[in-house]
């Protein structure tokens, strides 16, 4: 049996977790995590996954990029999704690796956790506080889970450009490069990923590996937006994940994704051969339950499937 209880409370465009060291329990949910980062252009994310399943035949990973959902239950590894981004802890983290290689699933991994904890007193990052809450993993040996490819990456960082998050103060592009380079001491194998476009990164990045372009209408045209961001993430040396705002994201701003959005905008980010993988915002039971819904995500899936299997590691 996988008696796995997994956590995932992971942000679109804020990042909001729940206690990597805390207990797993449905009721443990950092309920005030929601008042903790203002809610802005796209909205922080609650969920919590409980997972009690039988152990099944392992599948293999179905080629090409990885797709999916942030918060996304295990159950959902399968037909439609084989990618996600998961925030676990790491009393919990091989039970959950174990789970999703079992299921042919590639996963971005966020292991610090909710940002009040790598906060100071002023409410601006602490690199110090941010390397505490990584420590906890090194004791821990999932390496097999990057050398075959079920973590895709180390979510370093969501929105660090964002000074609402940080109390008026970004966190630099070089400070991104000092905590690539931290997690690259740890884990020299696996991708770092920061989630802010590439714009705001630099030219002379090492160990930051990739940056994240998730799509909204209000960004503008689809076709100049995956341009411009694999441009940007080329001329920096770069890899790029991409996904849509699926809950926030849709016309008029603010709104849910329609089925002929999320297929002609995801088809859109599709048709580059650059990005390394596909993660939305955010799985949702009942936005999940549409037909038609269902319907354009599975066209996705099959684009996303048709493209030749990429690195995020540059």
């Amino acid at each position: 049996m996988f008696a796995a209880l997994i956590v995932a409370f992971i942000g679109c465009d804020s990042t909001q977790s729940l206690d990597p060291n805390g207990s797993l329990t449905p009721d443990a949910v950092d309920q005030d995590a929601v008042a903790d980062v203002p809610l802005g252009e796209d909205e922080a994310d609650v969920e919590v996954m409980s997972v009690r399943e039988p152990q099944l035949a392992s599948a293999s990973f179905a080629g090409g990029i990885p797709i999916g959902m942030a918060a996304q239950p295990i159950s959902a590894f399968g037909r439609r999704f084989n990618g996600a981004k998961l925030t676990v802890g790491p009393g919990q983290i091989m039970d959950v690796l174990s789970a999703v290689r079992s299921r042919g699933g590639r996963v971005v991994l966020m292991l610090a956790g909710n940002p009040r904890h790598y906060k100071d007193g002023d409410g601006h990052f602490s690199f110090t506080k941010w390397k505490d809450e990584v420590n906890d993993f090194k004791g821990i040996n999932f390496s097999s889970y990057i050398q075959d490819g079920t973590v895709i990456g180390h979510y370093l960082m969501d929105e660090p450009n964002d000074r609402r998050n940080w109390n008026g103060r970004p966190v630099p592009p070089s400070v991104l490069e000092d905590m690539a380079q931290y997690s690259k001491q740890i884990w020299p194998n696996l991708a770092t990923i920061v989630r802010v476009e590439p714009s705001y990164l630099g030219q002379n990045h090492r160990y930051l590996d990739a940056a994240w372009a998730q799509y909204l209408a209000r960004r503008g045209n689809v076709n100049d937006y995956i341009r411009r961001n694999v441009n940007d993430a080329q001329d920096r040396g770069l890899g790029l994940v991409v996904g849509l705002n699926v809950l926030n994201g849709g016309t008029p701003n603010g709104t849910r994704m329609t089925a002929n959005e999320v297929e002609a905008w995801g088809s859109a980010l599709l048709s580059s051969s650059y990005p390394c993988a596909f993660i939305m915002w955010q799985h949702n039971s009942d936005y999940l339950s549409s037909t038609s819904i269902g319907s354009a995500l599975d066209a996705l899936r099959r684009k996303a499937e048709n493209r030749s299997s990429k690195s995020c590691r540059t």
